[in-house]
């Protein structure tokens, strides 16, 4: 994932709120109004158009995944990059660089509390929520020191509860690209977090399914 080479840059802009304000003017400017669906996430979210930009060709869905992204950041530009767009859905898929302490150490607690706090945000703006599992990891490239294993289990438990509890739509990726060693599947990732083309494709018939009962 990301590592920012330029600190004064990133410290007068931690959130990368410059990021996508032109793409917004754009979206808000538009006439097609309806049934937008924005992806709110890290590289996983933004390496869906790289690796398979089908999905997103020729429907109202909008990618807002900045690579090596926290939740405190999301949480900090949720409000620009989700809120303002009128979205009807917001897919949240969020956590993992908390776990690999991109920004910083964080608690498993506070990083569920920034994803409840989108969710709250995302639910007082009349933004129907969808829930993403993260995806299994049990190592980071650029953090070897970290083993992420047992926190990416308890963090999906964390969300799919949440969501049960308040009747949020819940996505299990993790199920679904597990292997035995509790990682991701090597035919499904370019790495041991990133899903490959192959991955995207396991994922996607999953977010479809919950993307058209949130959108009825």
């Amino acid at each position: 994932m990301l590592f920012f080479l330029d600190h004064n840059l990133f410290a007068q802009d931690w959130a990368n709120l410059n990021r996508f304000q032109k793409a917004n003017a754009d979206i808000m400017n538009s006439s097609i109004k309806s049934n937008r669906v924005v992806f709110m996430g890290n590289s996983i979210t933004e390496g869906w158009l790289k690796y398979h930009p089908e999905f997103f060709e020729g429907k109202p869905y909008i990618n807002r995944g900045i690579s090596g992204q926290t939740t405190p950041q999301m949480l900090v530009r949720f409000r620009q990059d989700v809120i303002d767009l009128n979205p009807s859905v917001v897919v949240i898929l969020a956590g993992i660089n908390d776990i690999a302490q991109n920004t910083g150490p964080i608690s498993l607690e506070m990083t569920f509390g920034n994803i409840k706090s989108m969710v709250e945000l995302a639910k007082a703006n009349h933004i129907q929520v969808i829930l993403c599992s993260l995806l299994p990891a049990n190592s980071f490239s650029w953090r070897p020191s970290i083993i992420p294993t047992e926190k990416v289990i308890e963090l999906n438990h964390f969300l799919k509860s949440y969501a049960l509890a308040n009747n949020i739509f819940y996505v299990d990726y993790f199920s679904a690209m597990v292997d035995a060693s509790n990682g991701l599947k090597k035919e499904l990732g370019i790495d041991t977090v990133h899903p490959n083309k192959e991955g995207y494709l396991v994922m996607e018939p999953l977010l479809e399914e919950a993307l058209k009962q949130a959108l009825n």
